[in-house]
């Protein structure tokens, strides 16, 4: 009886206790919720210009956050107060308003119309000639269908070795620049090649496209006045990562991190709607962005303290995990990692999408803490998988435990309409509690044991097939070289390890990541085709099947 008594006194004194610890936990979200808002209207407006890595609008995002770590009392520790910058190397580029290419006095647009070779000479031509004729002292023009058609069979061939040396040879005779162009169906692998560091030929070689073709030379034994310059120049930009430290005098840190980079106006090629817009990228990834610096605040009064902390906004990642791989080679903090946990694409939450989590496997702690972890506002979808296409890979690369938040892809991702009215406020605001949640659940758990996993090749865009293989972003040589290779999938049954260098699917040759993607487009399941790699410099030629 006594008892009874006692839990009835007790009752309204828990029940007034639970009412309190909601409206706190209701007032502190309130202010998440707010400061995330605040944070993603600033970084995704057209202010910022898209902050592509760099640029102008990643200075202005560089010194927001910058300001926001000093605020919320991080100590600085990038090589410069809070940042640490590096180059982005972008091979030549044809961007320079001195390329032009006329005819008829009508200008032709680059990359749609024509481009530059990668070996071309900066120089100038012009002349009034037709493309059946080859006078001494004018342009030449050169049609590779035959050569096509000659080497149909041949997987070996070599177009850019073979458009190079027709160049060479060209110029010799007397040719003051060469026109490639080609009439047939077949495909000709004839591309621009940004990273190129061959010799250049003594003459401009330019690349007309079908487009181009068809639109400026539909009667090829007509006459033209061409009127023609190109100038190749090294394409370099300073980028910055942005690197605040919560000290505990713990033995260990955990790093968070996002990649505050975005796509500009499109200008690298990765948009998915074209250059010429800004790219605000307000879900890729001022979600993330901002979903830092609230967890950067929260930490700083955390008790979990068994861990120090260690916050890095990076860019360019947008151009291949670039900042991430440049602070693990250059780390800007002498700490000792137990985890790192990463935020990309966090704001568009909803029930059917899910919040993934990825990175499950990376320690056999992590089943331990999300049996004590859970959170009934969330649906949630468990990876194992270390790897996938952001910048908890490189971590992931260097053996370190990870956890990658991310709640899916969606129809705006890499367009100019991923905008800050399209973010899901309140349910980033539940990420952010999750995430402390797990924080404090691992506090006691010591330094984590890292674990390989059987990586999925977690993809942002949708490709008829793939080979199961992660790319190396940051690879500045021609081809796809690879940074790991799926279990169980295609690239490993043929044998396929890190660091081969992707060349050619059947007739589709390639020189970066981009191009590969392309070539992919080509194939179905069930496709048989020919695979040809480069491995410690020397070819290897593999046969495939989808």
């Amino acid at each position: 009886m006594k008892k009874f008594l006692l839990l009835l006194l007790l009752f309204p004194v828990a029940t007034a206790m639970q009412a309190q610890s909601k409206r706190a936990r209701a007032k502190a979200d309130k202010i998440i919720t707010a400061n995330i808002e605040s944070h993603i209207n600033y970084l995704a407006s057209d202010k910022l210009e898209g902050r592509r890595a760099g640029s102008p609008g990643e200075n202005l995002a560089m010194q927001y956050i910058s300001n926001m770590f000093e605020k919320y009392r991080l100590s600085p520790k990038g090589d410069n107060g809070f940042i640490q910058a590096f180059n982005v190397s972008e091979g030549n580029a044809y961007t320079s308003p001195d390329n032009h290419f006329s005819v008829n006095n009508e200008k032709l647009e680059p990359k749609t119309d024509y481009y530059p070779l990668s070996f071309s000479a900066n120089t100038a031509a012009k002349g009034s000639v037709s493309p059946m004729l080859r006078e001494k002292g004018q342009i030449w023009f050169w049609n590779v269908s035959d050569v096509l058609e000659d080497n149909k069979g041949n997987p070996h061939f070599d177009m850019a070795g073979a458009v190079k040396e027709e160049a060479e040879k060209d110029a010799k005779k007397g040719a003051t620049a060469l026109i490639v162009y080609n009439s047939s169906n077949l495909a000709d692998n004839v591309l621009f090649d940004k990273f190129d560091t061959t010799a250049t030929v003594d003459i401009p070689v330019i690349y007309v496209t079908q487009q181009g073709l068809q639109k400026y030379f539909a009667d090829v034994t007509g006459y033209y006045d061409l009127d023609l310059n190109v100038h190749l120049q090294a394409d370099n930009r300073k980028a910055h990562n942005v690197v605040g430290y919560i000290d505990f005098n713990a033995p260990t840190t955990v790093v968070i991190g996002a990649h505050y980079d975005h796509l500009g106006y499109g200008e690298d090629g990765n948009s998915l709607d074209g250059a010429g817009q800004i790219h605000n990228g307000a879900d890729d990834n001022a979600s993330g962005t901002a979903a830092m610096m609230e967890l950067a605040r929260i930490l700083y009064n955390t008790k979990a303290r068994n861990n120090n902390y260690l916050f890095i906004a990076f860019s360019g990642e947008e151009l291949g995990l670039l900042g991430s791989k440049y602070w693990l080679q250059h780390a800007s903090a002498d700490i000792n990692m137990n985890y790192m946990i990463n935020l990309d694409m966090v704001g568009r939450y909803s029930a059917d999408r899910k919040l993934t989590i990825g990175g499950y496997g990376t320690s056999p702690t992590w089943g331990e803490v999300f049996q004590t972890t859970t959170d009934p506002n969330l649906e949630i979808k468990f990876d194992s998988s270390g790897s996938g296409p952001s910048d908890h890979a490189a971590f992931y690369n260097d053996s370190v435990p990870v956890l990658f938040f991310f709640t899916n892809s969606h129809a705006d991702y890499h367009k100019a309409t991923d905008d800050a009215d399209k973010i899901n406020y309140k349910d980033e605001t539940e990420i952010v509690d999750y995430i402390v949640n797990i924080i404090n659940a691992a506090n006691d758990k010591g330094k984590l044991a890292f674990s390989k996993t059987k990586d999925a090749e977690m993809r942002m865009v949708s490709l008829p097939v793939t080979l199961g293989v992660m790319p190396d972003y940051g690879f500045t040589g021609a081809g796809m070289r690879i940074d790991g290779v799926s279990k169980g999938k295609t690239a490993e049954k043929i044998g396929l390890k890190p660091g081969d260098v992707l060349l050619q699917l059947g007739d589709y040759k390639f020189v970066d990541v981009q191009t590969y993607m392309q070539a992919l487009q080509h194939f179905k399941k069930g496709d048989k085709t020919t695979l040809i790699i480069s491995r410690d410099g020397k070819e290897s030629s593999f046969d495939v099947q989808f």
